[in-house]
């Protein structure tokens, strides 16, 4: 084993047995699992202590988590609860991302904030992330409830609403001499949120009426 593995492997034992101790205390206190862990990785990160040297290692084993707690919920999530989330997804989503966007937009162009400036703070604060909110209605036993069926329909249109996000933000930073570019990224920013609105009502609607009208429990 090399000496890189080796100090891989006591990084993650020490912030194994760092959060065994601090966990079950904020857990105690009611703060919740999300402030423990955030607690170990401060005191233990490179602007604390500085007990764990391989960051990049251990943020790709963070990646794993977050994709593992997604697959989690896709096999919990049944066809039909999807497709009676439907509306939820396009209506509720939109109109959080949207209002909420407009909200922060007005704020920071009241504090002399430029425009293209505001339009992205304001869609980037609109974005939740979805490993915390997910762990917090994990840890209350939410996910099944109607406000957790809420919150994962906000969620999952957030995410849907990355790219054509992404794609605004380039057009925004581009400068005078990137106007031809930066008008085919909006271009193309348009047409991928047509894509995803043409998608979730032609393509994914019947894809899920006929998944459920299957009764098939696989």
């Amino acid at each position: 084993m090399d000496e890189a593995s080796t100090y891989y492997l006591i990084d993650l034992l020490a912030l194994l047995l760092a959060t065994v101790v601090v966990v079950p205390i904020f857990h105690k206190i009611r703060l919740g699992a999300i402030l423990g862990y955030l607690t170990v990785g401060a005191i233990m990160g490179p602007w604390g202590l500085a007990l764990i040297t391989q960051v990049e290692l251990i943020r790709h084993l963070g990646e794993f988590g977050v994709i593992f707690l997604l697959f989690i919920l896709g096999i919990e999530l049944k066809p039909e609860k999807l497709w009676q989330m439907r509306h939820l997804v396009a209506g509720l989503g939109l109109g959080q991302l949207f209002i909420t966007a407009a909200a922060i937009y007005g704020v920071a162009i009241w504090f002399d904030i430029s425009q293209q400036s505001a339009i992205i703070i304001g869609f980037g604060l609109a974005l939740s992330s979805t490993a915390f909110c997910l762990q917090l209605l994990a840890e209350r036993g939410g996910i099944t409830t109607p406000m957790g069926r809420m919150s994962f329909s906000i969620l999952l249109l957030q995410d849907m609403a990355v790219v054509p996000l992404l794609a605004l933000v380039s057009v925004l930073a581009g400068g005078d001499a990137e106007t031809s570019q930066s008008g085919f990224n909006l271009l193309y920013a348009v047409l991928a949120i047509v894509g995803l609105l043409f998608a979730g009502r032609y393509l994914l609607n019947p894809i899920l009426g006929r998944i459920v009208a299957s009764q098939d429990p696989e």
